[in-house]
């Protein structure tokens, strides 16, 4: 994999590294800048990503972009019902020679790590990834296995196809800092990526060079902790918490680990704008990708109130009504 770093004089801003990053994984990924800004968005606020949509609208393509394009190690892992934690995270093996057990490293050892169909497989092996995803690191026969940073899971699962699957329990789908969809290409979109691709999306990919390191990401990253994030947004923050918490569509609402995350996902889109600091507006784009999945509806038996547009349009609601600051 080509590592070139994006050359430049000067210490790149924050901004002009989103940037960046953007252009190079929008050359393979046409017409889907909302849902490449996102991405960019989980990776710089040390997040992970849940993809929920049908076959082919390039949920693979987007995870090896992001990782060509910083340069990063990436592993694609399927997920099926025979698949053991073990296949995720390593295993020790004795080194007869040596007479002791050598641990060898699983897929989960990369930059970015793309989970396909998460749901297929049963509770133990999606349980796996728990402690990575919110720890970064790994535990195997009582020995802690650190992960390289940037971490990311880029996780995938057909919202439409049940037959066969394990549903991700509450406690996973609260790792995630965004669930979003990629949906089909516009008309127009569609029909330049069949004018303007001569090859196979795998082509176009391995001709794909790194714009940014490693090193740049991890200065995303440190540059989004610092970005200002107001008291008067905090309260805002709680106060949809509250709410969620007390609205009887809702059976669980927000906890406070999803306003940290929307707090953390609010400061890097602040970033990406070229701002030190936090607009309501950031945190009320994101509300949906970061909030709804981490709520419950109280109608089970209703499908219009369990499905994700019924529960967006809950926070939608309550957002209308609570006054946002300044």
């Amino acid at each position: 994999m080509t590592t070139t770093a994006l050359p430049r004089e000067r210490p790149a801003a924050p901004a002009e590294l989103f940037a960046a990053l953007e252009a190079n994984v929008g050359r393979v990924l046409r017409g889907k800048p909302a849902v490449i800004r996102q991405a960019v968005i989980a990776l710089c606020a040390r997040g992970h990503l849940l993809i929920e949509d049908v076959p082919g609208v390039g949920k693979t393509t987007l995870a090896r972009a992001l990782a060509r394009s910083i340069g990063g190690t990436f592993h694609r892992l399927q997920f099926t019902s025979d698949l053991l934690p073990s296949d995720v995270l390593g295993v020790s093996v004795l080194d007869p020679k040596a007479g002791e057990f050598e641990f060898k490293k699983g897929p989960i050892f990369a930059n970015l790590l793309l989970a396909d169909e998460i749901n297929r497989t049963p509770p133990r092996t999606q349980s796996a990834l728990l402690e990575a995803m919110n720890d970064g690191q790994v535990s195997v026969d009582g020995r802690c296995h650190p992960l390289d940073p940037p971490f990311l899971v880029m996780a995938t699962q057909n919202s439409e196809e049940h037959y066969g699957t394990y549903p991700l329990p509450e406690s996973q789908m609260d790792r995630f800092l965004l669930r979003l969809r990629i949906d089909y290409p516009a008309p127009e979109d569609e029909r330049r990526i069949l004018l303007e691709s001569p090859g196979r999306p795998e082509d176009e990919l391995s001709r794909l060079e790194a714009v940014l390191t490693i090193a740049d990401v991890r200065r995303l990253q440190e540059a989004a902790e610092r970005v200002h994030f107001s008291a008067e947004l905090a309260d805002y923050v709680v106060a949809v918490a509250h709410e969620t918490r007390r609205s009887p569509y809702l059976a669980v609402g927000v906890s406070p680990r999803g306003a940290l995350a929307w707090r953390n996902a609010g400061r890097a889109a602040a970033l990406a704008e070229g701002r030190d600091y936090v607009l309501p507006d950031d945190l009320k784009s994101l509300a949906g990708p970061v909030l709804a999945h981490r709520v419950i509806p109280a109608s089970p038996a209703d499908a219009v109130a369990r499905s994700r547009q019924g529960v967006e349009r809950v926070l939608a609601e309550i957002l209308d009504r609570l006054p946002s600051p300044g």
